[in-house]
């Protein structure tokens, strides 16, 4: 069974000076859910990438920069294969009590499907480092949609 996250189409690579842009025929929003930002990994014609979507006033792109693998080989116009789909631990894959926690604060929540993976894993690291004290373990997670509600990507 596939993947229920991951996208797939066929686009066209447009440039716009030394980065080349790919729109998606989708809106981020309907398949992944209403977040700030988007932090995605995937292929684009088989080179693997990894960043933030880019909303144009006319959807979202996918960015590529002149350094990316594979984006200096791309002219105006060419058509492109890209698969793209979330990164990092997705709500849905967290434990019950920080899911309900998350679902509890929607602020919070919204900062954290807005982090960077390294930033998601990072938090998580911390909270579950407490799973055999879990009065500790309800302190950190409060400690958390706290700092998040107040724009902290990480802890302190």
């Amino acid at each position: 069974m596939q993947d229920p996250t991951v996208r797939a189409f066929r686009g066209h690579a447009a440039r716009t000076g030394q980065a080349v842009e790919i729109p998606l025929p989708f809106d981020p929003a309907d398949v992944w859910g209403p977040r700030n930002r988007y932090h995605v990994t995937g292929t684009v014609n088989g080179a693997r990438f990894r960043g933030p979507l880019v909303s144009r006033g006319r959807g979202w792109v996918i960015q590529r920069g002149p350094k990316s693998p594979g984006a200096a080989l791309l002219a105006d116009g060419d058509a492109v294969m890209v698969e793209i789909w979330p990164e990092g631990p997705q709500i849905g894959e967290l434990a019950a009590d920080l899911v309900e926690a998350l679902d509890g604060r929607p602020n919070a929540k919204a900062a954290f499907e807005g982090l960077a993976q390294f930033y998601r894993k990072g938090w998580l690291r911390w909270i579950d480092a407490t799973k055999r004290r879990p009065e500790v373990r309800r302190e950190r997670i409060a400690e958390m949609l706290r700092l998040l509600e107040t724009g902290h990507k990480e802890r302190p």
